[in-house]
């Protein structure tokens, strides 16, 4: 099921220091892990980057089949941004021929693409793999209470974001239904070439945006008949709490940002 194959919006129950890290702390990680993978400019600095995003995988004990299987889905898109970028780099010109070139510099630049977008999909999935809706609503909301002497809604963001994320498997086997049902009716949806078989998708889209909004009123009449009113003292049955661990983990991507930050600077 096309559920199995994306990995953005699931959750992978099993104990690990990952999973026991504190929700703030780990979008915090994340964040400082993709600005540094674009602070990077050499092949040293994203060599470690991979190996950091290695013992985050291997501290997690989430399996690798799993990471792959949800990685095929993003391969290609990766595989396409490193073919553009390698014949539209810029520079002088090291090959051609007819009307296509490639510049010096253009597979290094492209396959550095290629690897940045890997290592965001992964480490953006280990987020959501070790983090449950409950807790990942917690630590947005965490980290957007400072604002709210702004009036920012905090609460509300936080729990927009995270029906967001875990609507994205249930519209998937959504799609699959739809897709099966089709199939049983004598749609060809699996023959011709990619062009035909992409359009032969898009009628699904009707139904699946139909079963998308009956949701979304679902959920929203689920939440007014439990009397939901916001965030405003609203209680929590389990407290988050920030433990020393937390502080270490959070501490040492920052001083990784601060040290690819001055190489970017200074070198």
């Amino acid at each position: 099921m096309f559920k199995e194959k994306l990995l953005l919006g699931q959750y992978y129950p099993v104990e690990s220091p990952i999973h026991r890290l504190n929700a703030g702390c780990k979008i915090l990680i994340t964040i400082l892990y993709a600005i540094s993978l674009f602070l990077a400019n050499n092949w040293l600095c994203w060599g470690g980057l991979s190996i950091l995003c290695l013992a985050v995988i291997g501290m997690s004990r989430i399996p690798l089949r799993a990471l792959w299987r949800g990685l095929r889905v993003v391969a290609v898109f990766c595989l396409l941004a490193v073919i553009l970028n390698i014949f539209f780099y810029p520079g002088e010109t090291a090959w051609q021929w007819g009307f296509i070139s490639i510049s010096q510099g253009a597979f290094s630049h492209g396959l550095a693409i290629g690897l940045r977008l890997i290592l965001l999909v992964i480490f953006a999935s280990l987020l959501t793999l070790s983090t449950t809706p409950i807790q990942l609503t917690d630590g947005i909301e965490a980290l957007l209470r400072p604002l709210a002497p702004l009036h920012v809604p905090a609460h509300e963001i936080a729990m927009m974001m995270s029906i967001a994320l875990r609507f994205i498997p249930t519209l998937l086997d959504e799609f699959e239904r739809i897709r099966l049902a089709q199939r049983s009716r004598g749609a060809r949806l699996d023959q011709g070439n990619l062009i035909r078989r992409t359009l032969a998708l898009l009628p699904l889209l009707v139904p699946l945006f139909v079963a998308a909004f009956r949701r979304a009123e679902d959920l929203a009449q689920a939440m007014e008949a439990k009397c939901y009113r916001g965030g405003e003292g609203r209680t929590r049955w389990k407290q988050s709490t920030w433990k020393i661990w937390d502080t270490l983990a959070l501490g040492l991507f920052l001083l990784l940002f601060l040290g690819l930050l001055l190489l970017r600077i200074f070198f």
